[in-house]
């Protein structure tokens, strides 16, 4: 018995070589060699605009609905003196309301040129603000959620200016597969060339902190019908399938929100 064993287990190891060695991607290597691409940067590096060391915030705030309406009035008076107020280094982007998507949603996105240090220069004078700290109470008792989280744009994006309105906006949140953002990114340096004919392009932000490896793409439209025809003609130019071909496979979940401008929002 233990002679037929020892023949069985060299039989075995015998056809395990041959296989390996049948090609270069055998079973039998690949469970021991493992290609590792060098790397010379952080993707946040790579793929982040270098002219500007801005740093975005975007929040999201699930009101109830019977709040929304005071919500919208108390976030509005507070936004406008931080706008305002040059002692803080930050300013709305832009301030929406969901219309499709999650109902009684508020968004917010912030911008703070300078990066890290001035987002903390932020909170720490709003920490110190007593009519802040009172806001936040009050506020407190209108929502039922809320998460934030810390981004960085596109090199390859416009960054988002004030636009007059009235326009309707789409949020596409886009969760990645992790390791795939540079691909992502390369990807959408070419195709981004295809979606800005109509000035729908805002920004291209992907995420630092919080849920990582998550895109959001925000773009504006006139009306639905004019989304409509805006993304039907895109599937027209050539070039624009096969970017979509490839990055489709990069994705783990998306979503889709459609946003209307609150009145204090620069981006109407």
């Amino acid at each position: 018995m233990a002679g037929r064993s020892v023949r069985s287990l060299g039989l075995v190891l015998q056809s395990s070589r041959r296989f390996s060695e049948s090609g270069d991607n055998g079973w039998f290597r690949s469970l021991f060699v493992h290609k590792v691409e060098a790397r010379k940067d952080a993707h946040s590096n790579l793929l982040s605009k270098k002219e500007t060391s801005n740093l975005y915030k975007i929040q999201f705030h699930n009101v109830k609905p019977e709040c929304l309406d005071a919500y919208n009035s108390l976030e509005a008076e507070v936004q406008s003196r931080l706008h305002q107020d040059l002692d803080y280094p930050c300013e709305v982007v832009g301030s929406w309301n969901t219309w499709y998507g999650e109902q009684d949603q508020a968004v917010h996105l912030w911008r703070y040129r300078g990066g890290y240090p001035a987002l903390t220069e932020c909170l720490q004078k709003l920490r110190a603000s007593k009519e802040y700290l009172e806001f936040r109470k009050e506020r407190a008792k209108m929502l039922l959620s809320r998460k934030n989280q810390l981004l960085l744009e596109f090199s390859f994006w416009n960054e988002p200016q004030p636009r007059r309105g009235p326009n309707i906006y789409e949020l596409r949140t886009y969760n990645l597969k992790p390791g795939t953002m540079i691909e992502w990114g390369n990807r959408w340096a070419r195709a981004i060339k295809y979606r800005q004919e109509n000035n729908e392009a805002v920004g291209g932000f992907f995420t630092q902190i919080g849920d990582l490896y998550v895109v959001h793409h925000l773009w504006a439209y006139e009306s639905l019908q004019a989304r409509e025809e805006t993304r039907n003609a895109a599937w027209q130019k050539e070039g624009w399938d096969v970017n979509v071909y490839y990055t489709v496979p990069l994705v783990r979940s998306m979503m889709s929100r459609l946003m209307i401008p609150t009145e204090c929002s620069p981006l109407q």
